[in-house]
């Protein structure tokens, strides 16, 4: 069905479902028990086709935002956004790459060998500049890794101001998951070479990182629309602003700059490989000149905010934060004509209905909160976590005063889950509250079984941590069959259309679900201690004494 035929009428359809509502459940004996009844009533909703995908700027994502915000007012909770309303908004900046740009490599011959765009390179976007053009000598510094505690700084001995640095996507293997995961991410590579003077980066993914993520699969994305969010004056926000992202080489297209370097790109690679991931780094005789141009063009979102005052006259003045993300990825045109929404049903409605199902647990309490609590849906999370970073930095209560996060992303539930994974928690004094959470709704807690996917940096959260708020996030974990489960979802339905509601999902699971969120909130918000990150915490460290 063409998205145009699909979205013709649907506003209708859609607010007479709002004015409706789903049925609510009564409270059960021994505590609130969420409904799957509730639960799925609103994946089924978010996840209609009539959605189309609820992409971030589009018509379809502010229905989904008006959804959102009439549930807080049928469930009685506050505004907390802008100016007395649900929505918070967030202005945005979508970018991407205009054309295929042109890349250069001159070497200590004097030969200019020019790459081949697709094969050799994928040129990099910067909202800030329509043009980027420069040519400067390249350095090689390897995972670009500076972690003081290990007594480690890939830039030792380099002399990169005024030069491009190549580095290896990735970070070492002996590194703690989440520490890795936070050494891999490109813009903290990135702000360490512009704090050095770099002026611009390109990134090479090793030959192990190939075969998880081919080359083509690279390709196939390259005209996506990324997207930041704008500041007061206007001003895109970015990362390593002042090494601009020149884009990122194949092994092709290494195999070339690295012609005639003082060690083979084999051995960089096999280095890399060892568990301590430090391959040699010097400076290559080659030159390369750019010369990329990006588009850009506004866009307009919102975050949807609802409250929960608390009722301790002190600790009221305190926010536990409950986060999930509202959109998704939209609709991508097909070559065969075939169904092109991704309705995202799991990525992300489950973690809408989560929340909300929480936040129904809060009012229909016997006693309010002692903390005050916030829910907030995000927008954009599927451009980079833009939505929740625009929030976490710009939020509609002090910064201060946000105590603690409580992340709900894309639970696995085409199974009956009996255990979860709860990234982020041993290092703060969430960990406890976990720990009794899961045990008041028997459930196990399971260590990271998927630490290649790095998923403590990629999940809203995270934005949360980098302002120093002691953060958790829950995902459904590998007992009864949820290995093959979620691994079998991430490869089959993941970010495709498959993602929709003709794919087996128990209800029951997703009840269970916001049961354990739920849990770990009202004790975050009745705790009377303030939620802190654990003595020597990498991340609280790193972030804590914001």
């Amino acid at each position: 069905m063409r998205a145009k035929q699909i979205w013709a009428g649907a506003t209708a359809a859609v607010l007479a479902s709002v004015i409706g509502g789903a049925a609510v459940a009564a409270e059960a004996p021994g505590g609130f028990q969420p409904s799957a009844d509730v639960f799925k009533g609103h994946v089924t909703f978010l996840a209609d086709d009539r959605m189309l995908g609820r992409e971030t700027g589009t018509a379809a994502y502010d229905l989904a935002a008006t959804y959102v915000a009439a549930e807080f007012t049928k469930l009685g909770l506050k505004p907390a956004g802008d100016a007395g309303s649900y929505l918070q908004h967030v202005p945005l900046t979508a970018y991407r790459t205009a054309g295929q740009g042109e890349m250069t490599l001159t070497g200590a011959d004097g030969k200019a060998v020019r790459l081949v765009y697709g094969d050799d390179y994928l040129p990099g976007a910067d909202p800030r500049s329509a043009e980027v053009k420069l040519s400067a000598p390249v350095v090689f510094a390897g995972y670009g890794v500076v972690d003081p505690g290990r007594g480690r700084d890939d830039f030792a001995g380099l002399d990169v101001k005024g030069k491009i640095v190549v580095f290896l996507e990735g970070a070492p293997n002996s590194f703690q998951t989440e520490e890795r995961a936070y050494f891999s991410s490109l813009k903290v590579k990135r702000d360490a070479a512009a704090a050095r003077g770099a002026v611009g980066v390109v990134f090479l993914p090793t030959a192990e990182a190939e075969k998880v993520r081919p080359w083509a699969n690279r390709r196939s994305h390259q005209d996506s629309w990324s997207m930041t969010w704008r500041d007061a004056a206007g001003r895109p926000a970015v990362h390593g602003g002042d090494a601009a992202l020149l884009g990122t080489l194949s092994l092709a297209g290494a195999a070339k700059l690295f012609q005639g370097a003082p060690q083979t790109l084999d051995a960089i690679f096999a280095a890399a490989a060892k568990p301590e991931g430090a391959p040699p780094r010097f400076a290559l005789k080659a030159k390369l000149a750019a010369d990329l141009k990006t588009e850009t063009r506004p866009v307009e979102s919102e975050n949807v905010v609802g409250m929960i005052e608390g009722s301790d006259p002190v600790l009221k003045n305190e926010y536990v934060v409950l986060s999930a993300h509202l959109d998704h990825v939209g609709v991508q045109v097909r070559a065969d004509g075939g169904d092109g929404i991704h309705n995202g049903a799991m990525d992300n409605a489950t973690g809408i209905a989560s929340m909300l199902e929480a936040a129904r647990g809060f009012m229909d309490a016997g006693s309010k909160p002692r903390r005050s609590v916030l829910f907030v849906a995000v927008t954009a999370e599927e451009k980079g976590l833009i939505g929740s970073e625009y929030f976490a930095s710009n939020p509609t209560v002090p910064k201060s005063a946000m105590v603690a996060d409580v992340n709900l992303d894309m639970p696995v539930l085409n199974y009956a889950f009996t255990d979860v994974v709860a990234f982020g928690a041993e290092r703060s004094s969430l960990g406890p509250t976990v720990q009794h959470a899961v045990a008041r709704a028997g459930v196990g807690l399971s260590p990271d079984f998927m630490p290649e996917q790095g998923l403590f940096t990629r999940s809203d959260h995270y934005r949360f941590v980098e302002q120093g708020v002691p953060s958790v996030f829950l995902m459904t974990g590998p007992a009864n069959g949820g290995e093959a489960a979620i691994k079998s979802f991430l490869k089959e339905r993941y970010h495709r259309p498959g993602d929709d509601l003709n794919q087996p999902i128990d209800w029951r699971a997703g009840a269970l679900f916001a049961k354990v969120n739920y849990e770990i909130a009202r004790e975050l918000a009745d705790t009377p201690e303030r939620p802190h990150w654990n003595k020597g915490d990498f991340f609280g460290e790193l972030f804590g004494k914001k």
